[in-house]
């Protein structure tokens, strides 16, 4: 993915945005988004850590990690995305961005991860799943409640996900630098 690219940018930008405002950004240290994302908050000075996988088709680590950390499975690494995220911000993505959003609902929907934002970045990428599950997974079929669509927010502005991190952030009370002792040493 370019950098050009209207995703990237976003990422970026987001990533930026969340860095200013106290949060390390964690990604799946590869290429594309997740580059955009280490990128945005290596530039503006802060922490920029990926969990990369060792997959058949080498995931290269992204340059802008300043912690990179490295996992064979897919398990041991949402693990990671989960123990230490204030929340997640989601963007356009593919089966591993799809396996990663609905994981962080099922553990939230099942109380076996405490509630923190979810956040889908672009509205009109993510609206055909919205509508989906909407009209088929909860209208036609019942299998979630009206309540687990509240699970997630859907925006479009870097500055919309910000301000909803550090809502949350004020709220709880805690630091978005809160990582083991030792990550604290980058």
């Amino acid at each position: 993915m370019s950098p050009k690219e209207p995703y990237y940018k976003i990422a970026q930008e987001t990533a930026s945005e969340l860095t200013k405002a106290g949060f390390a950004v964690i990604t799946g240290g590869g290429g594309g988004i997740m580059e955009a994302a280490n990128k945005g908050a290596a530039e503006a000075g802060g922490k920029s850590i990926g969990l990369n996988i060792e997959l058949p088709m080498e995931q290269i680590p992204n340059e802008y990690q300043n912690l990179s950390l490295h996992f064979r499975y897919f398990f041991c690494r949402k693990v990671m995305f989960l123990k230490y995220a204030h929340g997640f911000i989601v963007f356009p993505g593919g089966y591993g961005t799809m396996d990663e959003f609905f994981e962080s609902l099922v553990l939230i929907q099942t109380l076996k991860q405490v509630s923190f934002p979810v956040i889908l970045m672009v509205s009109e990428y993510w609206q055909g799943l919205i509508d989906w599950m909407k009209q088929t997974v909860l209208g036609k079929h019942n299998y979630i409640s009206p309540e687990d669509l509240d699970v997630f927010t859907v925006v479009d502005k870097p500055e919309d996900a910000t301000k909803i991190m550090v809502d949350f952030r004020e709220a709880r009370g805690r630091s978005g630098l809160d990582l083991p002792s030792g990550m604290k040493k980058i």
